[in-house]
């Protein structure tokens, strides 16, 4: 959405050439193989993993690191090479997300007043979802494992307050 924000505001006459029904179609078959590939490489390597003792999670929802921390072995390895590959995959959308942003702004600063506003308020509900997204979600990730009740509500605003907002940001932006 990003990118077709900032080929909208950015390059609007070339906007029809750009965002192709091709170009569509390859950043949602993209979007799709990374994340099937990165969870499945998560769940494969937790489902090899040997489990004994209590099975009680001090959480809402099965997260991965959580699971972890059942298992009857060291996991610092598994955790961190989860960590590191969700963490250049969310830091990289970020990124994307980011410096798109920034290239929009300037590109608003340098031109009319009637367009500039049209152009923002075009791009604040979707900076609102993503800054909704990634900001528990970056909390969450970040901080050492522990049962913290901050955890387990940022979790549930990410998880579920998140979504639940999407539609009414959007409706009330149209």
């Amino acid at each position: 959405m990003s990118f077709d924000r900032y080929i909208a505001i950015c390059k609007p006459l070339h906007y029809a050439s750009v965002i192709s029904p091709q170009v569509c179609v390859a950043l949602v078959v993209a979007s799709w193989v990374v994340g099937v590939l990165h969870s499945m490489s998560q769940v494969i390597f937790a489902l090899t993993l040997p489990f004994c003792g209590p099975n009680d999670i001090d959480s809402f929802f099965c997260d991965l690191p959580v699971v972890f921390q059942l298992a009857c072995v060291e996991t610092y390895v598994l955790g961190f090479f989860m960590i590191s590959t969700s963490g250049i995959i969310a830091l990289s959308c970020f990124m994307l997300l980011f410096n798109s942003y920034v290239i929009i702004l300037i590109t608003i600063k340098n031109h009319s007043s009637k367009g500039s506003s049209k152009a923002l308020s075009t791009c604040t509900a979707h900076f609102i979802v993503v800054f909704m997204f990634f900001g528990p979600c970056i909390f969450v990730y970040m901080w050492p494992l522990s049962s913290f009740l901050v955890d387990k509500i940022l979790s549930v605003f990410y998880t579920i307050f998140t979504p639940i907002m999407n539609p009414l940001i959007y409706s009330f932006r149209n």
